[in-house]
């Protein structure tokens, strides 16, 4: 079946875009604006997208004229911290998605706890076990008041339990118990069904080919 999205419009195309490209990581965000006001909320536009220089890219929507509160204090103070979401967290996440106004603490309202940064000024979330310091890389503009925000991370914090090896950074990955969004408006998935399929050389790929003839 073929959907042009020239001609299908805005509400379909992101009704295929999410239903397709799943499940996609959480990025939680937290922010100050110019006052200093802290201001969280998730997005699931997010990705990494380069290890050097480690770069992180989330797609931000509109809010009236202007970009949502995170990119409009992200525009202003050009710092952020993406707060990775584990299961436990699932809830908590949700309540601070909840379009309140400018000003309002997110974090109390999930009963969050925010904890100091040590490169940006933005808190990371104490109870996420995975949080990425970030400074302001690029805004690109994507038209109807949509951007995406690259941010270059400056610094990674992991809860302890889940570091295997810091020297060598080996990360417990399975014990992060992240969740990813999936499809409509509240389904999400688990990162505890996996499968491995190992990398293959060139030589691998032939001996395969030749024994299968």
């Amino acid at each position: 079946m073929l959907f042009d999205f020239a001609a299908i419009g805005p509400d379909l195309a992101y009704k295929l875009l999410v239903s397709t490209i799943v499940p996609r990581p959480i990025a939680w965000v937290t922010t100050v604006d110019a006052e200093g006001r802290v201001n969280a909320a998730p997005y699931s536009f997010f990705n990494a997208v380069s290890s050097d220089p480690p770069v992180v890219a989330i797609g931000i929507g509109s809010k009236g004229k202007g970009l949502k509160d995170t990119g409009e204090n992200i525009r202003q103070t050009g710092q952020f911290v993406v707060n990775l979401v584990s299961e436990e967290l699932a809830e908590a996440m949700n309540i601070t998605a909840i379009d309140v106004e400018p000003g309002v603490d997110e974090l109390a309202m999930a009963g969050l706890t925010p904890l100091a940064s040590t490169k940006v000024t933005p808190p990371r979330i104490a109870e996420s076990p995975v949080a990425l310091e970030c400074e302001r890389l690029a805004v690109v503009e994507v038209g109807n008041g949509k951007a995406v925000v690259l941010g270059r991370v400056l610094a990674a914090h992991v809860r302890d339990d889940c570091v295997l090896d810091a020297a060598k950074a080996y990360i417990d990955t399975p014990k992060l118990g992240l969740i990813g969004r999936m499809h409509g408006r509240g389904w999400y998935a688990r990162t505890t069904d996996r499968i491995e399929i190992p990398r293959l050389t060139v030589a691998d790929w032939q001996a395969r080919r030749t024994a299968a003839e």
